[in-house]
């Protein structure tokens, strides 16, 4: 009778354990992958004209595959694993080119774009629906710990060779340009350009795609060339006057 009893028990143990690695199983797939990775797969036909057809995508975008990896080492990291999800990391790096370390978070419908160079530190935080172009670094600014890297918030556009630094906060809807380095928050809604980053009105650049972060309006530029051009009229007008006087 014992024996029955403790057959059972063990019987019970065995399938309470299994259910449990099901049900482990089953969040894995649905919560934490196959959701945001869908919704990182379906962004890409949405913002890149040059995707064609499913299978170019799954095979021939190393941002896909990034983020992939990525989302497999995050949730190993999350739980405590020591070794295993750095390793995903540099051989994430490795194939793809794309550095994102275990640490970071990185919401859903992101798309990394060509990705080459990309580098995300272990505290950065990508809002849901952030395009990040080749050469963008989401980096630190020193050996300090605790929270050193960016937190971008959602609907972001971070042009290629941006340079993001330090534990900085940037809004939602934010056009940071090309080769631009920001080393201050930036409200929701802004556009930044230039070394070191400057904010500027975001009405020009309210109409223009997500793309197009190559069209960001700099008014610091615009109005040195309006005095270039100024100077040069006047240049003309002394010339003119110089004449006559002869």
């Amino acid at each position: 009778m014992q024996q029955s009893l403790d057959s059972m028990s063990d019987r019970q143990t065995i399938k309470t354990q299994n259910s449990a690695h099901t049900s482990l199983l089953k969040n894995l797939l649905t919560g934490v992958f196959f959701e945001p990775l869908l919704s990182d797969f379906r962004i890409i036909f949405e913002r890149d004209p040059a995707a064609r057809n499913w299978l170019e995508v799954v095979f021939c975008y190393p941002g896909l595959h990034a983020l992939c990896l990525h989302r497999l080492a995050h949730w190993l990291h999350c739980r405590g694993v020591g070794f295993i999800p750095r390793l995903i990391s540099h051989l994430g790096r490795f194939f793809t080119g794309i550095e994102i370390h275990p640490g970071a978070e990185i919401g859903q419908g992101v798309f990394i774009d060509h990705g080459m160079g990309v580098v995300i530190g272990e505290t950065a935080i990508v809002g849901d629906y952030t395009l990040i172009y080749q050469g963008v670094t989401l980096g630190g600014t020193g050996k300090e710990s605790g929270k050193r890297h960016p937190t971008v918030g959602k609907n972001t556009v971070i042009g290629a060779g941006a340079k993001v630094l330090g534990n900085l906060e940037i809004g939602d809807r934010v056009r940071i340009g090309a080769g631009s380095v920001v080393l201050q928050n930036v409200k929701s809604d802004r556009t930044v350009v230039g070394v070191p980053g400057r904010i500027i009105s975001p009405k020009k650049s309210a109409s223009l795609s997500p793309l197009e972060h190559g069209k960001l309006p700099d008014m610091e530029a615009t109005v040195i060339r309006s005095l270039l051009s100024r100077i040069e009229q006047l240049e003309k007008q002394l010339q003119t006057l110089e004449v006559k006087s002869h």
